[in-house]
């Protein structure tokens, strides 16, 4: 199998750092841990469905969510694993 394409050319440029820390600046806590009554600060912006590369889902910030690294990394290691397992 090709090894995973480069942050780069998933398309974490630059310009996606910008509307990233935007983003996290209008959406400073984490929605899963404010789900769980908790206030942690928003350290990641996360595709909450996997864009797969779809330009459209990517830079759509309806299917943004901000997180914390450990509830992304949860997410990246569960949700998103599995889904790209289909």
């Amino acid at each position: 199998a090709d090894p995973r394409p480069s942050r780069h050319a998933r398309g974490y440029t630059n310009a996606w750092a910008v509307a990233s820390r935007e983003f996290l600046q209008a959406n400073p806590l984490c929605a899963h841990c404010l789900e769980r009554g908790l206030r942690r600060a928003a350290t990641v912006t996360d595709h909450i469905r996997a864009h797969r590369g779809d330009p459209d889902l990517f830079w759509n910030p309806g299917n943004w969510q901000p997180l914390c690294k450990p509830c992304h990394d949860r997410k990246t290691a569960t949700v998103d694993r599995t889904a790209r397992a289909l």
